[in-house]
């Protein structure tokens, strides 16, 4: 089975020659370790933090 292509691409926006993040971080973790975005929640891949969306 192939390997699939990087899509980190997808967590950064350039806005006026500035690079922004999509999504945001884990408290836990520190900067550097995003959360993955959920229609009801977002959590950490890392180390399993949850918050819900209200």
């Amino acid at each position: 089975m192939a390997k699939k292509p990087s899509q980190k691409w997808k967590l950064y926006e350039v806005k006026d020659g500035k690079v922004t993040r999509k999504n945001r971080f884990c408290p836990r973790c520190g900067p550097g370790v995003f959360m993955a975005n959920h229609k009801d929640r977002w959590t950490c891949g890392r180390c399993g933090y949850t918050e819900w969306k209200k």
